[in-house]
């Protein structure tokens, strides 16, 4: 019997999507189930719904079981899904996005890159180690499968500081094809594709439909398309550099120094740039959670369809060997060969019983790669900071980011960071 522990489950709208697809999928459908979460009530609502879609979907396979000891879910399991979020929206979110707006410093998401995104990742790391620590102890062989963000990160903290198999897994390859040829009216059909980078500032280095480049097309169309809509930065971003990015654009205006600028405010109406969303969203969420509960988790009848989430379609092709091919964050290993070997890239990956084996893609474009690096400095030295516990690489971190230094002075970088670290207090180790 598989068994699957999902950390952070009371995630329970991801939950569904990544456990409904296990219990859908005939190599998974009678796995042993773990779930955990340190919050018991959406633990509990999280098994409830998983129970009905077991009922309904699943004739009762799966064995469903809520665990209050970490350990213990974790004990002799064959796969570790990820997905917490540390300090949740309050106080964590809220101490990312409030205090930086102190200094002038405005974000639009917070989880990958950015002050946030720095501070998201420390708070995050050391829980990670722990999570290692006791996997190395009671399942030393499973597959950490991380859908938490900071994905480059946390990815490369895990690869780097501990032993186990890990691969980080986000949406943004399944969704960027379709979304940017849906967006100008383009169809699917027989396109190809290649996508390589870093996660969130991944590159659609080919796009081919019946071996035809369809660049040349996709070009011209988003120049003509009315301004309108929300991808204006990634269609700004390709008429620059000459490639599209496979994170939104509300991500990528505050990976880079161009979009968000306080002396050039005209520039947010331009690109249609939604300062604090992710802040919005949360709020949202959580208003719309009571209506939510009732539709997911008190739904006795509920039933579920196989999404698009990667971690069923892993699985399954470790248990059964049936090849299956991903958009995985793995070590760079030589995969990408103009980008440092210590950090997590984001490259094609087949997956079969052997694991995750990672295609080599070589050079980048000088271009995209000089933009990689840009953020990987960052996450090289959050990184480092969280494994060393100095708090000097807080600085370097915060002051090689390329939003932030656009924005402040040294002095108010190292303030805001000091700041940021008192106010989350027990949320953080302490540095020295």
């Amino acid at each position: 019997m598989v068994k699957i522990t999902f950390l952070g489950a009371g995630s329970t709208v991801f939950a569904k999507n990544v456990l409904g697809d296990c219990m859908l999928t005939p190599a998974l459908q009678d796995a042993h189930i773990a779930l955990y979460d340190i919050d018991p009530q959406r633990l509990a609502e999280s098994e409830m719904m998983l129970r009905n879609i077991n009922k309904n979907s699943n004739e009762n396979r799966a064995t469903i079981v809520s665990y209050t000891d970490r350990k213990e879910a974790l004990r002799d399991a064959n796969y570790v899904v990820n997905a917490i979020q540390v300090g949740g929206y309050e106080p964590s979110t809220v101490i990312d996005f409030e205090v930086p707006k102190k200094y002038g410093l405005r974000q639009t998401i917070g989880d990958t890159l950015g002050i946030g995104g720095i501070f998201r990742a420390l708070r995050t790391i050391p829980i990670m180690l722990d999570f290692a620590e006791d996997m190395e102890e009671v399942c030393p062989n499973a597959w950490f499968l991380n859908y938490t963000n900071p994905m480059v990160s946390l990815t490369t903290a895990m690869l780097r500081a501990t032993k186990i198999k890990t691969i980080g897994l986000c949406h943004s390859v399944q969704a960027c094809v379709p979304g940017l040829l849906g967006g100008l009216g383009m169809g699917t059909k027989g396109v190809q594709w290649k996508i390589a980078g870093i996660n969130h500032m991944a590159w659609l280095l080919e796009i081919t439909r019946n071996g035809q480049d369809l660049y040349p097309e996709i070009k011209k169309l988003a120049l003509e398309r009315p301004a309108d809509h929300h991808d204006l930065v990634r269609y700004e971003i390709m008429k620059q550099f000459g490639y599209y990015v496979t994170e939104s654009s509300e991500h990528n205006a505050e990976y880079l120094p161009y979009f968000i600028k306080s002396n050039y405010p005209e520039l947010i109406q331009r690109f249609r740039i939604p300062l604090d969303e992710y802040p919005r969203r949360c709020v949202e969420q959580i208003k719309n959670w009571n209506r939510m509960k009732e539709e997911l988790v008190h739904d006795a009848n509920l039933q579920h369809q196989r999404s698009h989430e990667y971690a069923s379609y892993i699985m399954e092709a470790m248990e059964t060997d049936k090849p299956y091919k991903i958009g995985g964050s793995v070590m760079n290993t030589g995969l990408i060969t103009n980008l440092p070997s210590n950090i997590a890239v984001e490259v094609p990956c087949l997956v079969d019983r052997s694991g995750v084996t990672p295609t080599y893609v070589g050079d980048l474009p000088p271009q995209l790669a000089a933009l990689n690096q840009t953020n990987i400095n960052v996450h090289l030295l959050t990184v480092e900071a969280a494994l060393t516990l100095k708090k000097e690489h807080i600085y370097h971190a915060a002051m090689l980011d390329p939003h932030t230094s656009a924005e402040l002075s040294i002095d108010d970088i190292r303030s805001l960071c000091d700041d940021l670290i008192e106010a989350h207090g027990h949320w953080m180790p302490t540095y020295k």
